[in-house]
């Protein structure tokens, strides 16, 4: 389910109210691929549900430049909510996902093994309420990045 940002807080408060154990994670999604689907499965594990933080298409562009992101926001979270791992998605525009964690509040929050409790400024944020914050391995050589640049190799 596509939850608006207005209610995120109050949905999450209604899932907590049933006992739910909810975890949050958040990115891009642009093109989904295997580590994407892993990461995300992994993810779930931690809880009951996964909320799923989606950059909108403006913080795509001012993450990773102009060409991006390749598919549009709306059709990103159609593709995350498809998925068995994701229960729901909440777009984000800001640089980071410290405002949106600190609305949802998530008891687990996951991100990639690429990042360290001091990289993470959301870390900080879920401790500081006595969340969890879990790391997980990526799979090596799976990412959108590397997807892109075959695709422009497979065209020259």
């Amino acid at each position: 389910m596509l939850i608006d940002r207005k209610n995120a807080a109050g949905f999450c408060e209604e899932l907590r109210r049933h006992g739910k154990k909810i975890v949050f994670t958040n990115g891009c999604f642009d093109i989904i691929h295997a580590g994407h689907v892993r990461y995300l499965a992994a993810a779930k594990n931690f809880g009951d549900e996964l909320i799923v933080g989606l950059n909108t298409d403006e913080s795509v562009r001012r993450l990773k430049g102009a060409h991006r992101p390749i598919n549009c926001q709306e059709d990103r979270a159609e593709v995350l909510l498809a998925l068995k791992a994701v229960d729901h998605v909440i777009f984000f525009g800001e640089q980071t996902a410290e405002n949106l964690i600190a609305e949802v509040k998530p008891d687990v929050y996951v991100k990639g093994g690429d990042y360290s409790l001091d990289t993470l400024p959301e870390a900080k944020i879920v401790q500081g309420y006595g969340g969890r914050v879990e790391l997980v391995n990526l799979v090596a050589g799976r990412s959108t990045t590397n997807v892109v640049k075959k695709i422009l190799e497979a065209e020259s």
